[in-house]
């Protein structure tokens, strides 16, 4: 028996109803699709206008006025020497070492000088036969001298006579003169103090080898300690109003709330031309000899700044090759205006600015190199309005 089964299709209608329902939501999809790319289109937009828009900070702005500006400052005695020896030989002994306390003539050690010796005995002796021969040609142009008279010599012969006396009085002077030479020399085989201080330094010892003169070895270093020098190097803004006499209060590192005084003893007038600065020198009482030789301390001048001066980051000044300084300040509406401003003292971190600026003007703080005049900017997060 055979079954034979017949397909049964879809009518027409329904056919329809299912194309125009995928239609429908082909349809959809794609609108959604480009909604979704519009909404992402305008966001990234969004946020590039954001990110254009450079972020800034604002600075801190001071009153400039200040009475004290603090620079480094080296202590050194007021008066040092380094001690030589003026005669060559061996070191027989010292009598000072490093802190000791010495008076001006006092001995600081001894030169045993073999060869000087022999000079002095030398000198000495062709000292008397000088004299020796001095006082025969005295007595023999006396003799000549006496038979004048007589006729029996010649005007010559006496002539020569009293000339030979006189030449032989002369050498007794140089040979005296040479011995006083050496004498003079022999007393540098006493090594002394040239004034009252303390002894810094001891390079030698017993036996050492003494060499004379600024070529040989420096055997002592004597400072005088009861007063001081001070040497600072000072800012060309601040040199031009120092003078002569003027009191600067100076501190010292291990002596924390003590405060000494020192005054201004001598100014170069000269600028280093790398720095600017001039060197000054002040003094200072030192009776109990506290502070000693080579010491840092810091020195305090106190002067009055500009009456309007404002103080502002030094990384808030936006500098030009033509040497002119300008800064960015936040306007309302958060936009930024450029203002050359004009510099009075530096102080490293912080500048002084003398004009160009208002006391309500809002600073911007490092503003970005591309930033100009009219920019738009906004503060960053953090930053007060």
């Amino acid at each position: 028996m055979t079954i034979t089964l017949q397909a049964r299709m879809p009518s027409h209608r329904v056919l329809l109803v299912t194309g125009v329902g995928a239609a429908v939501l082909a349809i959809a999809v794609a609108t959604g699709g480009l909604a979704s790319r519009a909404h992402t289109a305008h966001a990234n937009a969004q946020w590039s206008q954001v990110q254009s828009v450079p972020s800034v900070s604002l600075a801190k702005v001071e009153n400039g006025q200040t009475d004290r500006i603090e620079l480094p400052g080296t202590v050194q005695p007021f008066q040092k020497a380094q001690i030589y020896a003026r005669v060559s030989g061996y070191l027989r002994s010292w009598q000072a070492d490093i802190g000791t306390p010495v008076r001006a003539g006092q001995t600081l050690a001894m030169v045993d000088t073999p060869d000087l010796d022999q000079q002095l005995a030398q000198a000495r002796g062709d000292l008397n036969v000088a004299r020796a021969n001095a006082k025969l040609a005295t007595l023999t142009a006396q003799r000549w001298k006496a038979l004048q008279t007589s006729g029996a010599v010649s005007q010559q012969v006496i002539d020569e006579k009293a000339g030979d006396s006189d030449a032989k009085s002369a050498a007794v002077d140089a040979a005296l003169g040479r011995l006083r030479s050496i004498e003079a020399l022999a007393a540098y085989k006493r090594i002394a103090s040239p004034f009252t201080g303390i002894v810094t330094a001891r390079k030698t010892d017993i036996g050492a080898l003494i060499n004379a003169g600024a070529n040989g070895q420096e055997l002592f270093e004597v400072a005088d300690l009861s007063r001081l020098r001070i040497y600072v190097q000072v800012p060309q803004t601040l040199a031009s109003k120092l003078k002569v006499g003027q009191q600067v209060d100076f501190t010292l590192p291990e002596s924390p709330g003590q405060t000494g005084h020192a005054t201004i003893a001598a100014i170069s007038h000269a600028l280093d031309p790398s720095t600017r600065t001039m060197l000054v020198q002040l003094q200072a009482p030192n009776p109990a000899g506290a502070i000693d030789a080579g010491a840092y301390c810091t020195l305090i001048f106190k002067e009055a700044g500009a009456a309007n001066a404002l103080r502002i980051p030094a990384t808030a000044l936006i500098a030009h090759d033509s040497g002119s300084q300008q800064v960015a300040v936040l306007a309302p509406g958060n936009i930024a205006r450029l203002k050359t401003v004009t510099l009075g003292r530096d102080h490293g971190n912080a500048v002084d600015v003398v004009a160009g600026l208002a006391p309500g003007d809002r600073v911007i703080d490092s503003p970005p190199e591309t930033l100009r005049d009219g920019d738009h900017v906004r503060l960053g997060t953090g930053a007060s309005a």
